[in-house]
């Protein structure tokens, strides 16, 4: 494809689907894309995010209440958790992803599986009186569980929407979003008065009222193979430079991605601010990632997915370098609000670009399997997010320069490497950019 046509919005009504065979509209088939079957399974697919990332959206106001307890461990171990449970829950897809890909007749179980092993985990997290107690049954355990329940979610979400698959996968990820408005308001106030034990308990119940229902239209769109024979996995995108050009960034962007939602509220009661407000601020960049979602799906429907990479990285790392490492006592309102909104709405899309990448590998080998690739997209993103949680710990008390913003507080390494994680996860759009500017 030439540079030209990179700057182009793709054509809908255009004869390349991209689409693997087993893909292909079948007349005997439910209707992919519209259809009552199709969007029942978006909703479901939307509100199971709660369950599945909940925990990890709110993690930053539990970070916040333990800190004060006794359960020891200071603010950077207890970041290990969140960056541990998200971590895992993104690492684990890769081999989900493929398992699951090569035995379709598991999905109906791995549901189930996630569910059970979800809630055994919440569970024993209630009883916890250690920060290691928390990383096992929070950080491992229930984590696992969301894993088993997103992937065949999210399988089955692949087979329902083929020519609006940006639209949908943005949708699904403004589903979490979502549930990040509401829940740390929940969780806050929860936790004020009746604890974590109990409102890790309450957790459970939720967990179960809305998983159960939902699991009845989280269903296959394709008939199951006649036999029990393997699918054979087609990996050959692994010869493809584009994949790992558009992994790369994907991995750079999550090292930094997770930290701003860990250390928000803490930072934001470090300027002398109420737990309220911090609460506010997650609330508002989990809010903005909503509409963010939905536009770079939508946007990776028509254009090519490097310029959208580069959009978001680009004004993430503005929003943080500027609006956040700027924060001060004075100004920190003004400031805490930009950034939460700008970062969430760039920087919170951009699970949303995975879409774009699928595209971009199937007009290189239009036979690739998407579910696969989907699942190595979100283990790239979990190694960058389990990463930065000792890397967090380790910047944490450590201050770039000594100006009254937020640079020189105990967060301004963190800070600094969000920034510049977030700006380098566009370097190939860049260079795209540079080369079609001196050429």
């Amino acid at each position: 494809m030439n540079e030209l046509q990179e700057l182009q919005p793709r054509n809908e009504s255009s004869n390349e689907t991209w689409q693997s065979p087993h893909e292909i509209e079948q007349p005997d088939l439910p209707p992919a894309d519209h259809g009552k079957d199709a969007w029942l399974a978006l909703v479901a697919c939307v509100l199971v995010q709660v369950p599945i990332w909940g925990l990890s959206l709110v993690w930053g106001v539990f970070q916040e209440y333990l800190s004060d307890t006794n359960i020891g461990g200071n603010k950077g171990s207890i970041a290990v958790i969140g960056t541990t449970s998200s971590g895992i829950l993104y690492m684990l897809s890769p081999i989900t992803f493929a398992l699951l890909t090569k035995y379709p007749r598991l999905r109906r179980y791995c549901g189930w599986a996630g569910v059970i092993l979800s809630i055994v985990g919440f569970i024993i997290a209630s009883f916890a009186t250690k920060v290691w107690q928390l990383v096992v049954s929070l950080g491992v355990l229930s984590a696992i569980g969301s894993g088993l329940l997103f992937t065949p979610t999210t399988l089955y979400l692949d087979e329902w929407f083929i020519y609006r698959k940006g639209l949908a996968l943005g949708t699904m990820w403004a589903g979490k979003s979502v549930a990040g408005v509401v829940l740390p308001f929940i969780a806050q106030a929860s936790l004020s008065r009746f604890g974590m034990s109990n409102t890790l308990r309450a957790w459970t119940v939720l967990t179960v009222l809305m998983t159960v229902p939902l699991l009845r239209f989280i269903r296959p769109r394709l008939p199951l193979p006649p036999s029990h024979t393997p699918r054979r996995l087609d990996i050959s995108f692994l010869r493809l430079s584009s994949f790992w050009i558009l992994e790369t960034s994907n991995i750079i962007q999550g090292f930094g991605y997770f930290l701003p939602s860990a250390y928000l509220s803490s930072f934001t009661t470090t300027l002398g601010f109420s737990d309220t407000l911090g609460t506010l601020m997650l609330s508002l960049f989990n809010g903005t990632s909503i509409f963010g979602g939905i536009a770079m799906g939508m946007l990776c429907d028509r254009f090519n997915v490097s310029n959208i990479i580069l959009l978001s990285s680009a004004m993430s790392a503005v929003s943080v370098l500027l609006f956040w490492g700027l924060c001060q006592s004075s100004r920190g309102v003004v400031l805490l609000t930009l950034f939460s909104l700008t970062y969430g709405f760039f920087a919170g899309g951009f699970s949303s670009t995975w879409s774009g990448i699928l595209h971009e590998l199937k007009r290189e080998n239009p036979a690739l399997d998407t579910g696969l690739i989907f699942g190595l997209l979100a283990g790239g993103r979990g190694i960058g997010n389990v990463i930065s949680g000792p890397i967090s710990s380790l910047l944490m008390d450590n201050k770039v320069g000594d100006s009254s913003a937020g640079y020189s507080t105990d967060y301004g390494a963190v800070i600094l490497f969000t920034g510049l994680t977030a700006g380098l996860a566009g370097y190939n759009g860049a260079w795209r950019m540079f080369k079609r500017l001196v050429c």
